[in-house]
Formats: structure tokens, sequence, C-alpha cells
């Protein structure tokens, strides 16, 4: 007996780190599935599909994105009603939830994951918070005229540099915000940028931001190595003379679009894609789809691109081989594909299917389904393999 009592001390600790190892998880194999009208957010493993834990009191997501810590350990969710949370993707948790704004869309983590910023629509602006507790470190409203009103802002990214960049929609400006210093930000405005920029995108290499516009052809561009020689129009001259069309839902430029030298950009209103030559920003091809393209991703490795559609064609799902710039596959997953997410390196691919209730994922070199996920209205899907890369 007095045997066993010497090795109790010994014992105990070995036991708690075999209950321990039994539960470790590896954060690269981590993503997060929103749930937009149950408020709640799912963490789910990718490398092999299951969910691992449900996250609710998450507020609204019917707008919502998701950026991830530097570790990959927490996922920071943007929600529409000026919810800031901070998930514990290996304690399946909240860690911490702010309200920061009346009406938000987006945000973004800086370069060294310290800083997190995010995008207003009420009041305009953009909030910057520390990473770790959520303090807001500095706030910068969007003013623009004479009068000083707030424009919403859109197309917020992160940069090379410990920089922003971000749009005002009302405003017609692209803003540069250096964050070295995050409580003093410094902030180069871009003005007359063109009507109504309504989202963004940043190159993955760091090195240009395209803005789309909605209240005018083509797209402003900006070139974050030569800020100093302004902003430029690019393909100003495409649909000018087609008829206008009715617009069912405003496509988005945030994703992985660029696929080499291409860019491949959802054309409001049409049932098209734009491809565009990066080396001259000219117009190279048209690609003819099913509906009105909302997001148009490219695989890790460039080859293919996945496009979903806006009502009523959102049942569909189209791919185009980057090879050739043909529609090789169309999907038929269900109704309300929402969003798209590829695996780190391209092997599969996740869809939301909201009025399905279920997430599916899909071969992406046989095309065909692999794996289907229940889920409650799911919309946006965003793995953890994003923290480390640029502008997402």
């Amino acid at each position: 007996m007095k045997t066993l009592f010497n090795t109790l001390p010994l014992l105990i600790p070995m036991l708690l780190a075999a209950c321990s190892q039994a539960d470790l998880r590896a954060t690269g194999d981590l993503g997060v599935v929103i749930e937009r009208e149950q408020g709640s957010a799912q963490i789910v493993n990718t490398s092999k599909p299951a969910m691992l834990s449900r996250i609710e009191g998450l507020g609204d997501l019917s707008h919502a994105s998701v950026v991830f810590s530097r570790d990959q350990r927490y996922a920071y969710v943007f929600g529409r009603d000026g919810g800031l949370s901070k998930v514990d993707l290996l304690q399946d948790k909240l860690a911490k939830r702010i309200i920061q704004a009346g009406n938000s869309i987006g945000g973004a983590i800086s370069q060294d994951g310290k800083v997190i910023a995010v995008s207003n629509y009420t009041p305009g602006g953009v909030k910057l918070f520390d990473a770790d507790t959520l303090e807001q470190l500095a706030e910068i409203p969007a003013l623009y005229g004479e009068d000083n009103k707030l424009s919403k802002v859109v197309g917020l990214v992160d940069a090379p540099g410990q920089r922003f960049v971000c749009s005002l929609f009302e405003g017609n400006q692209i803003w540069l915000i250096d964050a070295k210093n995050p409580r003093q930000p410094q902030v180069q405005k871009f003005q007359n940028i063109g009507k109504q920029p309504y989202d963004a995108l940043l190159t993955p290499d760091g090195h240009f931001y395209a803005a789309g516009l909605f209240g005018e052809k083509g797209l402003a561009l900006l070139d974050l190595w030569q800020p100093e020689q302004g902003v430029k129009h690019i393909l100003q001259d495409y649909g000018k003379d087609d008829a206008q069309t009715p617009v069912y839902k405003m496509p988005h430029l945030e994703g992985w679009t660029v696929a080499g030298n291409w860019l491949l950009v959802p054309a409001i209103g049409r049932h098209e894609v734009l491809v565009v030559d990066t080396r001259d920003w000219s117009l190279a091809r048209r690609i003819p789809l099913a509906g009105q393209p909302v997001f148009v991703m490219a695989r890790p490795d460039g080859r293919q691109a996945w496009v979903n559609f806006a009502f009523p064609d959102n049942q569909t799902v189209q791919v185009i081989d980057i090879k050739d710039f043909q529609v090789v596959k169309t999907l038929q997953p269900g109704k309300a594909v929402l969003h798209m997410e590829f695996s780190p390196r391209g092997e599969a691919v996740w869809l939301a299917v909201r009025d399905e209730d279920r997430v599916m994922v899909y071969d992406t070199e046989t095309l065909a389904e692999t794996a289907r996920l229940p889920a409650q209205k799911p919309s946006g899907i965003f793995f953890s393999n994003r923290a480390n890369q640029l502008g997402l």
C-alpha cells in the first residue's frame, strides 16, 4: 500500500497527459462554417470532413466574414450587427465578443497578426483592435466631401508593411492605412477613383489592389509598390454599349480570383466572367456562364476557377478550365450555393448549400462529390490556412 501511495504522484501526471493527448488537434486541419440564421458557427475538420463543435451566440451573421490569428488558433468573426467575436478553435468556445459598431461587413488582420481592422457601414469608418484583448486602438471615420459625410467602407484587406487598404462606397475613394503605430494610424487618401466602389481584391503577392465600381464601368487599380502614381482605371470600355440589366446580387471580388497572369472578374449584372491580362490590364476574354456570377474563386494552383451564381441560378456551380477558359463542368449541388472554399492545396472544394441545410465536398480532379455535412443554413466557409495568405 505504501508503494502505491508513493507512485501516485507520478501516475497522475501521466494519466492527465494521456487524456490531453487524446484531445489534441492540429490547427492546420481546422475551418469555420457560418450558420447565418442561427448566429452560430461550426468548427470543422477539413482533412477528414467532420463537424467538431458548434459555437453559438455570434449575433447577426447575415453577411459574416472570418480571419484567423497567425498561429491559426483563433477565428475572428465579423457580424452584420457590428459584432466582433474571437473564437478559440482548440477549446471550442467563444473567447470574447464585443459590439463595435451598428453595421459591419468585414475585416482584416495585420501582417504581424497583432491588429484587427473592421470596416463599418454604420457609422462609416474603420476601427483597429488589439488581436489579443479586442481593446480598441483607433477609430478612423470615413469622412468625405465638404460637409464631412460618413461613407460606408468596403473592400478592406490587409497589405504588406503593416498596412490596410479599403474603399469608400459613397466617398469614391481608396484609403491606404499605415498601422505600424496602430494607436495613431496614418491614412493616405486617393480621391475620385470612380463611382461607388463596392468590393475589392488584393493580388496574392500584395502588389495590386483592385476595386470594382458599381456606379460606372471598369475597375480602380492601385499599385501598392508605387502608390505615388495614384489610381488608374482599367476596363472602362467594357460593356459601355451594352443594355443595362437588373443586378440580383452584388458580385464579390474577394477570393482567389487571380490565376497566373489572369485576373477573373465577375461581370456586374451579366452572365459572364471577364478575363483580364495582368501584364497590361487589358480585357483578354469574356467567358459566357449560366447566370450572374457572385464568387469566382481560383483553385490554389490556378488551373481551375469555380463560380457560383445569384438567384434564380444559385443552385448551379460551374467549373472553368483556365488552360483554355472553357466551362468544363456544370454542377447542381442544391438550392442556394452561397460560398466556396478550397482545401489548402486545392484537392477538394467545400460548398455551402444554404437551402438544403448542408455543406458538400467535391474532388476538384474528378469533380465528384466526396462528402456532405449537415449545417443550419450555411453561408461562408473559411479554412485556417487563410492565416498565411495576404488579402483574405
